[in-house]
């Protein structure tokens, strides 16, 4: 018990081959409503007066929405091969393979694009890894803000615009919203096509006028990308 008005419990139940675990806050509220988390956790919220039975046969009536959802942040989530650092390796930039290439230098450390091969020049080898997540960082947080602009003025038709756009690495999804209407996107991101970035910027937007992934919520999304399917399947044969 967290609180005279507020009780934690954690629960499960079975579907079929599967388990679904969840977490139950049973707290002063009129409803009972259940949610799914990008990172895959089950949140069941509750009245204080409802029993744990009435709470599981909801569960157990939702399983299949729960495990779809579960599903669809599953297969959203990064999952990135890790790349070794050395001449000859590939690397993604903007849905494009290039071989990377070293080359020590005394000047500054810099990547430069040139035909297929990415070429870092660096002072000492063991720099190229922080020279290459570095420049991609760095281009991330131009290029978002570039195509930006032009999605963020349709939603700014809708009534909303974001209160401010993060670009920051993320291990466990693609882009984030949050309540307060900050939005995140993953600087990794800067690996897949334009489209690819677009389409996860255009998801997050959508979330800033419906914060489930409701019929209307899809509605809403393909109003603003009517080929978001295509990108969003792109995106995960490339980098999920």
């Amino acid at each position: 018990m967290n609180s005279k008005n507020q009780i934690l419990t954690l629960g499960s139940i079975n579907f079929g081959s599967k388990i679904i675990k969840f977490t139950l806050l049973q707290l002063e509220r009129k409803t009972l409503a259940i949610e799914v988390t990008p990172d895959m956790d089950v949140i069941v919220r509750a009245p204080l007066d409802v029993s744990y039975e009435a709470i599981l046969d909801r569960v157990k009536k939702k399983a299949s929405w729960i495990i779809k959802q579960i599903n669809f942040f599953n297969d959203f989530h990064p999952k990135l091969t890790p790349r070794k650092y050395k001449s000859g390796e590939t690397f993604l930039y903007l849905g494009r393979q290039y071989i990377l290439k070293i080359e020590l230098t005394e000047n500054k450390e810099e990547i430069k694009l040139k035909g297929k091969n990415m070429i870092v020049f660096v002072s000492d080898k063991d720099n190229v890894e922080k020279t290459v997540n570095k420049w991609y960082l760095k281009n991330a947080k131009e290029k978002f803000n570039i195509y930006a602009e032009g999605i963020l003025k349709k939603f700014e038709n809708l009534g909303v615009r974001p209160n401010k756009l993060i670009i920051r690495s993320m291990k466990t999804r693609w882009g984030s919203c949050s309540k307060k209407g900050n939005i995140t996107l993953n600087s990794e991101l800067i690996k897949a096509p334009r489209g690819c970035i677009e389409y996860v910027l255009t998801h997050e937007c959508t979330h800033l006028i419906e914060f489930g992934h409701t019929k209307r919520f899809y509605e809403i999304q393909a109003s603003q990308m009517p080929d978001w399917e295509k990108w969003k399947n792109k995106l995960e044969k490339l980098l999920a």
